[in-house]
């Protein structure tokens, strides 16, 4: 009997090699080659997506905007960007027992009431499906369900069903009978997905897919199958809070960048209609250390407490951050020491974003700054102060983009005291709401110590 051919397939990029390497010669990953079977070529394997139309200019082809299907979940509505798009695939990844499929679950009970929606399991029976909706409270729920991990009956039940949307859970579950890996294997996840978006494309069925994560928190599978989709989501929180995010990586068809907050109650998710209150601390007093940074997560303000804690550190001090990139933690110390006179090099400095949020515009500089310095003095900053604003290395303090609005949600929600860049100071008051505007870091200090 003759031996059966390996290859070598890229996690990352989804490359093959004839054989195992250290580093990717596709994408130039180190340590991503798995081994697998050697695929023979099918001669059905692949299916046209659409008849061959005549080449055409691109003012010559009509266009109009997608229609989107809401699923009754604003949060969710909102990260997708208005609904569920015709035809469109949504890769969906997160921790396990975090949520994906208690989320898909509810929204499908939503969307069946106006549509046919199939719910494909792989990893639970049926009975198993049923008992978590009746848990949920969705006890006349009209979701169609088919407990099946063969891809070519999957694509059968579509066929027939004709569902306006399906939800495949998992996609690292579901194999194909074209190929001899095992389910989950780098050709298997590769090769479902891309037959699954092909009926997508051809039929209109809206198609979820859920996917698994590494330890890293990356998609499991072949990077190419972010690629393939539509959308990415990104399930995000700690599963011993009840808070979770969904975060959209790519979109098509809407915005990136947007996050949805959901609360996990006795009854499944429920959207968090101000998110900006899990983000801040409940002190009763003002504490050391502590700023208001109002940032924009998408289209969304969003007010987010910044803490920080500077302590002696000895001849080899450590720079930890939560939530805000480490490298820049080190270059806004840099210039606190060079432009405001404020020396840490001799000490530790932890920071944290309360409530797990991850911040990367640089706005957020400001009220780090601002709440290292009030750590390192031990005074507190006063009661509804909040501030934001880039700064740059020569000690600038630079606009943030969409000031205006940063500064109506915090009057909102009844803050009193802005520190901003002169660049971001309204032409007209705001009421209740008292503006320092600054051009440079070293002034932005200079009135936090008198505030």
């Amino acid at each position: 009997m003759a031996k059966e051919k390996s290859i070598y397939t890229c996690s990352e990029c989804g490359g093959s090699n004839p054989k195992w390497l250290g580093k990717c010669p596709h994408c130039g990953a180190w340590n991503t080659l798995v081994e697998s079977v050697a695929e023979g070529v099918s001669k059905h394997r692949f299916q046209p997506l659409a008849k061959t139309l005549p080449v055409l200019t691109l003012s010559e082809i009509e266009a109009s905007d997608v229609d989107r299907q809401p699923t009754g979940i604003d949060e969710l509505d909102r990260v997708l960007g208005g609904g569920i798009v015709a035809g469109g695939v949504v890769l969906i990844g997160g921790d396990p027992g975090i949520g994906k499929s208690t989320l898909l679950l509810q929204a499908l009970d939503e969307l069946s009431q106006r549509m046919k929606a199939l719910y494909v399991t792989g990893e639970e029976s049926g009975a198993q499906v049923a008992l978590r909706s009746r848990r949920l409270g969705l006890d006349g729920s009209k979701v169609r369900v088919l407990a099946e991990i063969q891809l070519e009956r999957i694509l059968a039940t579509i066929d027939a069903e004709q569902p306006a949307v399906c939800v495949i859970d998992s996609i690292q579950t579901v194999y194909s009978e074209q190929l001899t890996s095992a389910p989950g294997s780098v050709a298997q996840v590769r090769e479902c997905a891309a037959q699954l978006t092909r009926t997508a494309k051809s039929s209109g069925t809206s198609i979820v897919l859920v996917g698994h994560v590494t330890k890293e928190g990356a998609l499991a599978g072949p990077r190419v199958l972010e690629h393939i989709v539509d959308t990415v989501l990104y399930f995000e929180g700690d599963t011993h809070s009840s808070f979770r995010l969904v975060r959209a990586i790519k979109n098509r068809f809407g915005a990136v960048n947007e996050i949805g907050v959901f609360a996990m109650t006795e009854k499944g998710l429920k959207g968090v209609a101000n998110p900006s209150a899990i983000f801040l601390s409940t002190h009763g007093d003002p504490v050391p250390g502590s700023c208001v940074l109002v940032t924009l997560e998408g289209t969304r303000p969003l007010l987010v407490e910044i803490q920080a804690l500077v302590d002696s550190g000895g001849p080899s001090p450590r720079r930890l951050s939560v939530g805000i990139d480490r490298d820049r933690l080190a270059m806004m110390l840099a210039v606190l020491h060079r432009h405001a006179g404020i020396a840490a090099f001799d000490q530790d400095v932890f920071v944290n974003a309360v409530g797990g949020v991850r911040i990367s515009e640089p706005a957020a500089d400001l009220a780090v700054m601002l709440a290292i310095q009030g750590s390192l003095r031990g005074r507190p900053l006063p009661r509804g102060f909040f501030a934001f604003g880039e700064v740059g290395l020569a000690g600038e303090v630079r606009p943030a983009p969409r000031g205006q609005e940063r500064l109506k949600e915090a009057a909102k929600l009844g803050f009193s005291i802005a520190l901003v860049p002169k660049a971001n100071a309204p032409r007209r008051p705001i009421e209740g709401l008292t503006i320092h505007a600054v051009d440079r870091i070293e002034e932005a200090v200079s009135l936090a110590r008198g505030l």
